[in-house]
Protein backbone atom coordinates (compact mmCIF):
# COMPACT_ATOMS: atom_id res chain seq x y z
CA UNK A 1 0.00 0.00 0.00
CA UNK A 2 1.39 3.33 -0.60
CA UNK A 3 1.67 6.01 1.70
CA UNK A 4 -0.92 8.51 1.13
CA UNK A 5 0.62 11.82 -0.16
CA UNK A 6 -0.64 14.81 1.13
CA UNK A 7 -1.34 18.40 -0.53
CA UNK A 8 1.59 19.95 -1.30
CA UNK A 9 3.21 17.15 -2.23
CA UNK A 10 2.85 17.03 -5.81
CA UNK A 11 2.87 19.38 -9.59
CA UNK A 12 0.97 19.32 -12.71
CA UNK A 13 2.19 20.70 -15.48
CA UNK A 14 1.05 20.45 -19.24
CA UNK A 15 1.65 21.37 -22.50
CA UNK A 16 -0.84 22.35 -25.02
CA UNK A 17 -0.23 22.31 -28.68
CA UNK A 18 -0.85 21.35 -31.94
CA UNK A 19 -0.50 17.77 -31.62
CA UNK A 20 -2.91 17.97 -28.54
CA UNK A 21 -2.49 18.08 -24.78
CA UNK A 22 -0.01 16.24 -22.50
CA UNK A 23 -0.68 16.60 -18.82
CA UNK A 24 1.88 14.86 -16.61
CA UNK A 25 2.16 14.83 -12.39
CA UNK A 26 5.33 14.71 -9.90
CA UNK A 27 6.04 14.63 -6.93
CA UNK A 28 8.40 17.48 -5.98
CA UNK A 29 8.59 18.01 -2.44
CA UNK A 30 11.70 19.90 -2.64
CA UNK A 31 11.13 21.50 -5.83
CA UNK A 32 12.70 19.48 -8.00
CA UNK A 33 10.47 17.05 -9.69
CA UNK A 34 10.85 13.68 -10.33
CA UNK A 35 11.66 11.37 -13.09
CA UNK A 36 9.53 10.19 -14.80
CA UNK A 37 6.30 11.67 -14.14
CA UNK A 38 3.08 9.53 -14.62
CA UNK A 39 1.63 11.18 -17.82
CA UNK A 40 -1.89 11.60 -20.03
CA UNK A 41 -2.11 12.44 -23.32
CA UNK A 42 -5.07 14.11 -25.71
CA UNK A 43 -4.57 13.88 -29.36
CA UNK A 44 -7.26 16.48 -29.24
CA UNK A 45 -5.64 19.69 -30.15
CA UNK A 46 -7.59 22.54 -28.16
CA UNK A 47 -9.53 24.93 -29.68
CA UNK A 48 -8.75 28.36 -30.78
CA UNK A 49 -11.77 30.53 -31.37
CA UNK A 50 -11.74 34.47 -32.72
CA UNK A 51 -11.32 35.26 -28.89
CA UNK A 52 -8.10 33.31 -28.22
CA UNK A 53 -7.62 29.63 -26.84
CA UNK A 54 -10.85 28.23 -25.33
CA UNK A 55 -10.61 27.92 -22.23
CA UNK A 56 -13.22 25.81 -21.62
CA UNK A 57 -11.75 22.98 -23.93
CA UNK A 58 -8.45 23.29 -22.31
CA UNK A 59 -10.55 22.61 -18.76
CA UNK A 60 -12.49 19.51 -20.22
CA UNK A 61 -9.68 17.71 -21.14
CA UNK A 62 -7.38 18.96 -17.91
CA UNK A 63 -9.34 18.61 -15.14
CA UNK A 64 -10.31 14.63 -15.46
CA UNK A 65 -6.91 13.47 -16.59
CA UNK A 66 -5.66 15.62 -13.64
CA UNK A 67 -8.17 13.78 -10.91
CA UNK A 68 -7.15 10.54 -12.61
CA UNK A 69 -3.58 11.39 -12.23
CA UNK A 70 -4.10 12.32 -8.52
CA UNK A 71 -6.22 9.25 -7.40
CA UNK A 72 -3.39 6.92 -9.00
CA UNK A 73 -0.84 8.80 -7.26
CA UNK A 74 -3.38 8.96 -3.92
CA UNK A 75 -3.07 12.52 -3.66
CA UNK A 76 -5.37 14.94 -2.18
CA UNK A 77 -4.14 18.20 -3.86
CA UNK A 78 -1.32 19.93 -5.69
CA UNK A 79 1.34 22.81 -4.93
CA UNK A 80 1.32 23.84 -8.37
CA UNK A 81 0.16 24.21 -11.54
CA UNK A 82 2.06 25.00 -15.00
CA UNK A 83 0.65 25.15 -18.04
CA UNK A 84 2.52 25.83 -20.89
CA UNK A 85 0.48 26.90 -24.56
CA UNK A 86 1.37 26.93 -27.89
CA UNK A 87 -0.07 30.71 -29.02
CA UNK A 88 -0.18 31.60 -24.67
CA UNK A 89 1.38 35.58 -25.46
CA UNK A 90 -1.55 37.17 -28.36
CA UNK A 91 -3.75 34.43 -27.96
CA UNK A 92 -4.29 33.30 -24.10
CA UNK A 93 -6.25 36.16 -22.54
CA UNK A 94 -9.20 33.78 -21.94
CA UNK A 95 -7.19 31.34 -20.25
CA UNK A 96 -5.47 34.00 -17.85
CA UNK A 97 -8.73 35.35 -17.08
CA UNK A 98 -10.88 31.81 -16.65
CA UNK A 99 -8.09 29.45 -15.30
CA UNK A 100 -6.50 30.77 -11.72
CA UNK A 101 -10.50 30.59 -10.75
CA UNK A 102 -11.34 27.48 -12.28
CA UNK A 103 -8.15 25.45 -11.12
CA UNK A 104 -8.72 27.02 -7.51
CA UNK A 105 -11.92 25.88 -7.32
CA UNK A 106 -11.09 22.10 -8.82
CA UNK A 107 -7.63 21.45 -6.28
CA UNK A 108 -8.17 24.02 -3.99
CA UNK A 109 -5.06 26.86 -3.64
CA UNK A 110 -2.40 26.61 -5.42
CA UNK A 111 0.44 27.94 -7.29
CA UNK A 112 -0.38 28.71 -10.71
CA UNK A 113 2.06 29.05 -14.10
CA UNK A 114 0.88 29.94 -17.63
CA UNK A 115 3.38 30.43 -19.64
CA UNK A 116 4.03 30.45 -23.35
CA UNK A 117 5.52 27.01 -24.90
CA UNK A 118 8.43 28.54 -25.62
CA UNK A 119 8.97 29.44 -22.23
CA UNK A 120 8.25 26.11 -21.37
CA UNK A 121 10.52 24.97 -24.05
CA UNK A 122 13.07 27.22 -22.49
CA UNK A 123 12.94 25.60 -19.17
CA UNK A 124 12.84 21.74 -20.05
CA UNK A 125 15.85 22.33 -22.22
CA UNK A 126 17.84 24.66 -19.65
CA UNK A 127 16.19 24.70 -16.78
CA UNK A 128 16.77 28.06 -15.02
CA UNK A 129 19.64 29.08 -16.28
CA UNK A 130 20.80 31.60 -18.46
CA UNK A 131 20.57 31.33 -22.48
CA UNK A 132 19.21 30.67 -25.35
CA UNK A 133 16.72 28.17 -26.85
CA UNK A 134 15.74 27.49 -30.57
CA UNK A 135 12.44 25.40 -30.63
CA UNK A 136 12.63 24.50 -34.21
CA UNK A 137 9.82 22.18 -35.78
CA UNK A 138 7.23 23.03 -38.52
CA UNK A 139 7.92 26.44 -37.29
CA UNK A 140 10.66 28.73 -35.13
CA UNK A 141 10.58 30.70 -32.75
CA UNK A 142 13.95 31.66 -30.67
CA UNK A 143 13.82 32.61 -26.56
CA UNK A 144 16.70 33.64 -24.42
CA UNK A 145 17.02 35.45 -21.18
CA UNK A 146 20.20 36.77 -18.26
CA UNK A 147 17.35 35.60 -15.88
CA UNK A 148 17.49 39.71 -14.80
CA UNK A 149 13.97 41.50 -14.14
CA UNK A 150 15.53 44.30 -16.00
CA UNK A 151 16.77 41.97 -19.32
CA UNK A 152 13.44 39.77 -19.12
CA UNK A 153 12.84 37.46 -21.96
CA UNK A 154 14.36 38.38 -25.22
CA UNK A 155 12.09 36.78 -28.35
CA UNK A 156 13.30 36.43 -32.19
CA UNK A 157 10.89 34.85 -35.22
CA UNK A 158 8.05 33.06 -34.50
CA UNK A 159 6.47 35.20 -37.29
CA UNK A 160 5.02 32.50 -39.64
CA UNK A 161 5.92 30.68 -42.57
CA UNK A 162 4.92 33.33 -44.58
CA UNK A 163 6.92 35.91 -42.46
CA UNK A 164 9.19 34.03 -40.91
CA UNK A 165 10.35 31.13 -39.01
CA UNK A 166 13.34 30.91 -41.03
CA UNK A 167 15.64 27.85 -40.94
CA UNK A 168 12.51 25.58 -39.67
CA UNK A 169 11.05 22.57 -41.07
CA UNK A 170 8.38 24.74 -43.64
CA UNK A 171 11.67 26.81 -44.41
CA UNK A 172 13.94 23.99 -45.18
CA UNK A 173 10.45 21.89 -47.23
CA UNK A 174 9.56 24.92 -49.16
CA UNK A 175 13.30 26.18 -50.53
CA UNK A 176 13.58 22.27 -51.57
CA UNK A 177 10.09 22.26 -53.20
CA UNK A 178 11.38 25.59 -54.85
CA UNK A 179 14.82 23.86 -56.16
CA UNK A 180 12.85 21.08 -57.45
CA UNK A 181 10.85 23.49 -59.52
CA UNK A 182 13.89 25.49 -60.36
CA UNK A 183 15.10 21.75 -61.98
CA UNK A 184 11.80 21.20 -63.07
CA UNK A 185 11.98 24.68 -65.70
CA UNK A 186 15.99 24.55 -66.52
CA UNK A 187 16.52 27.59 -64.26
CA UNK A 188 19.81 28.46 -62.02
CA UNK A 189 19.54 26.84 -58.63
CA UNK A 190 17.81 23.60 -59.67
CA UNK A 191 18.15 19.85 -57.98
CA UNK A 192 17.13 17.18 -60.12
CA UNK A 193 17.66 14.90 -57.35
CA UNK A 194 14.95 17.14 -55.12
CA UNK A 195 12.57 17.10 -58.13
CA UNK A 196 12.65 13.52 -58.25
CA UNK A 197 11.77 12.99 -54.62
CA UNK A 198 9.11 15.73 -54.83
CA UNK A 199 7.05 14.23 -57.80
CA UNK A 200 7.82 11.05 -55.77
CA UNK A 201 5.85 12.61 -52.74
CA UNK A 202 3.54 15.04 -54.75
CA UNK A 203 3.09 14.18 -57.76
CA UNK A 204 3.97 15.89 -61.37
CA UNK A 205 5.88 18.99 -60.52
CA UNK A 206 3.31 21.11 -62.39
CA UNK A 207 0.72 20.03 -60.20
CA UNK A 208 2.44 21.65 -56.89
CA UNK A 209 0.82 25.00 -56.27
CA UNK A 210 -2.71 23.36 -56.72
CA UNK A 211 -1.57 20.70 -54.45
CA UNK A 212 -0.13 23.13 -51.44
CA UNK A 213 -1.86 26.69 -51.78
CA UNK A 214 -5.23 25.54 -50.78
CA UNK A 215 -4.02 23.54 -47.91
CA UNK A 216 -4.81 24.89 -44.31
CA UNK A 217 -2.33 23.12 -43.65
CA UNK A 218 0.28 23.98 -45.69
CA UNK A 219 3.08 24.84 -43.26
CA UNK A 220 3.25 21.37 -41.80
CA UNK A 221 2.79 20.10 -45.54
CA UNK A 222 5.61 22.08 -46.56
CA UNK A 223 7.86 20.65 -42.93
CA UNK A 224 6.72 17.16 -44.17
CA UNK A 225 9.51 17.65 -46.87
CA UNK A 226 12.64 18.70 -45.12
CA UNK A 227 13.50 15.13 -44.32
CA UNK A 228 13.52 14.48 -48.16
CA UNK A 229 15.80 17.45 -48.11
CA UNK A 230 17.98 16.24 -45.54
CA UNK A 231 18.13 12.62 -47.74
CA UNK A 232 19.60 14.59 -50.74
CA UNK A 233 22.19 16.56 -48.44
CA UNK A 234 23.27 13.01 -47.16
CA UNK A 235 23.56 11.75 -50.30
CA UNK A 236 25.80 14.25 -51.58
CA UNK A 237 23.51 17.01 -53.57
CA UNK A 238 25.09 20.43 -53.36
CA UNK A 239 21.64 22.28 -53.37
CA UNK A 240 19.82 20.45 -50.78
CA UNK A 241 23.07 20.76 -48.90
CA UNK A 242 23.51 24.64 -49.59
CA UNK A 243 19.65 24.91 -48.31
CA UNK A 244 20.41 23.10 -44.79
CA UNK A 245 23.74 25.62 -44.82
CA UNK A 246 21.29 28.02 -45.32
CA UNK A 247 19.23 27.10 -42.61
CA UNK A 248 21.93 26.86 -39.70
CA UNK A 249 22.64 30.41 -40.75
CA UNK A 250 19.07 31.39 -40.14
CA UNK A 251 18.94 29.55 -36.81
CA UNK A 252 22.08 30.65 -35.26
CA UNK A 253 21.05 34.15 -36.36
CA UNK A 254 17.79 34.18 -34.38
CA UNK A 255 20.09 32.64 -31.35
CA UNK A 256 22.17 34.88 -31.19
CA UNK A 257 19.85 37.73 -31.10
CA UNK A 258 18.12 36.56 -28.40
CA UNK A 259 21.59 35.23 -26.41
CA UNK A 260 22.41 37.45 -23.40
CA UNK A 261 26.40 38.71 -23.66
CA UNK A 262 28.89 36.90 -22.27
CA UNK A 263 30.75 39.35 -19.95
CA UNK A 264 30.04 38.23 -16.75
CA UNK A 265 33.09 35.47 -15.55
CA UNK A 266 32.20 32.60 -15.00
CA UNK A 267 28.68 32.67 -16.26
CA UNK A 268 28.79 31.50 -19.80
CA UNK A 269 24.88 31.57 -21.24
CA UNK A 270 24.02 28.47 -22.52
CA UNK A 271 22.26 27.34 -26.00
CA UNK A 272 20.11 24.94 -26.98
CA UNK A 273 17.93 23.35 -29.88
CA UNK A 274 14.73 21.81 -29.03
CA UNK A 275 11.82 20.33 -31.36
CA UNK A 276 11.32 18.01 -34.07
CA UNK A 277 13.97 19.44 -36.51
CA UNK A 278 16.40 17.93 -34.79
CA UNK A 279 15.32 14.66 -36.48
CA UNK A 280 16.72 15.61 -39.84
CA UNK A 281 20.00 14.72 -38.45
CA UNK A 282 24.00 15.46 -39.07
CA UNK A 283 22.92 17.26 -42.34
CA UNK A 284 21.63 19.95 -40.48
CA UNK A 285 23.31 19.70 -37.28
CA UNK A 286 27.11 19.98 -38.81
CA UNK A 287 26.84 23.27 -40.06
CA UNK A 288 24.13 24.43 -37.34
CA UNK A 289 26.99 23.52 -34.27
CA UNK A 290 29.55 25.81 -36.71
CA UNK A 291 27.28 28.79 -37.39
CA UNK A 292 26.74 29.20 -33.49
CA UNK A 293 30.41 28.47 -33.03
CA UNK A 294 30.62 31.58 -35.72
CA UNK A 295 27.71 33.89 -33.97
CA UNK A 296 27.99 32.99 -30.58
CA UNK A 297 31.76 32.12 -29.65
CA UNK A 298 31.35 32.63 -25.38
CA UNK A 299 28.16 30.41 -25.87
CA UNK A 300 27.77 26.72 -24.13
CA UNK A 301 26.12 24.73 -26.69
CA UNK A 302 24.32 21.65 -24.87
CA UNK A 303 21.31 19.12 -26.00
CA UNK A 304 18.34 20.26 -24.64
CA UNK A 305 17.63 18.12 -20.97
CA UNK A 306 14.05 17.89 -21.81
CA UNK A 307 10.87 18.62 -23.87
CA UNK A 308 8.29 21.16 -22.72
CA UNK A 309 6.07 18.95 -20.62
CA UNK A 310 9.80 18.48 -18.88
CA UNK A 311 9.88 22.59 -18.87
CA UNK A 312 6.28 22.89 -17.25
CA UNK A 313 6.58 20.29 -14.37
CA UNK A 314 10.57 22.68 -13.87
CA UNK A 315 8.75 25.80 -13.80
CA UNK A 316 5.42 24.26 -11.38
CA UNK A 317 8.19 22.24 -9.25
CA UNK A 318 10.29 25.60 -9.33
CA UNK A 319 7.42 27.72 -7.55
CA UNK A 320 5.99 25.29 -5.44
CA UNK A 321 9.36 26.12 -3.66
CA UNK A 322 9.54 29.18 -3.68
CA UNK A 323 12.95 28.56 -5.46
CA UNK A 324 11.56 30.51 -9.47
CA UNK A 325 13.95 32.70 -10.85
CA UNK A 326 12.96 32.63 -14.30
CA UNK A 327 11.69 36.01 -15.91
CA UNK A 328 7.95 36.65 -14.78
CA UNK A 329 5.80 38.34 -17.72
CA UNK A 330 2.30 39.16 -18.39
CA UNK A 331 1.97 37.67 -21.94
CA UNK A 332 4.48 35.00 -21.40
CA UNK A 333 5.06 33.75 -17.75
CA UNK A 334 2.23 35.13 -15.70
CA UNK A 335 2.32 33.78 -12.22
CA UNK A 336 -0.77 33.61 -9.51
CA UNK A 337 0.04 32.82 -5.94
CA UNK A 338 -3.09 31.50 -3.33
CA UNK A 339 -4.53 33.72 -1.71
CA UNK A 340 -4.05 33.19 2.31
Amino acid sequence: MADRAGRGAFVLGADSGGSGLRIALSRAADGTPSRPPATRTSSEPVRTAPAGIDAAHLLSQLLPAARELLREAEADGLAAVCIGAAGMASLGDELRAVLPGALAEAFGACHLALAADAVTAYAGALGQRPGAVVAAGTGLIALGTDLTAAGGWRRADGWGHLLGDCGSGAWIGRAGLEAALRAHDGRPGGSPALLARAEAEFGPAAGLPGALYPRSDRPAVLASFAPQVAGCAADGDPVATGILHDAARHIADAAAAVCPPGGRPGCRPVVALTGGLLRTGEPLLGPLRTALAERLPYAVQETAAGSALDGALTIAGALAAGRLILPVDDRLLQITRPVG
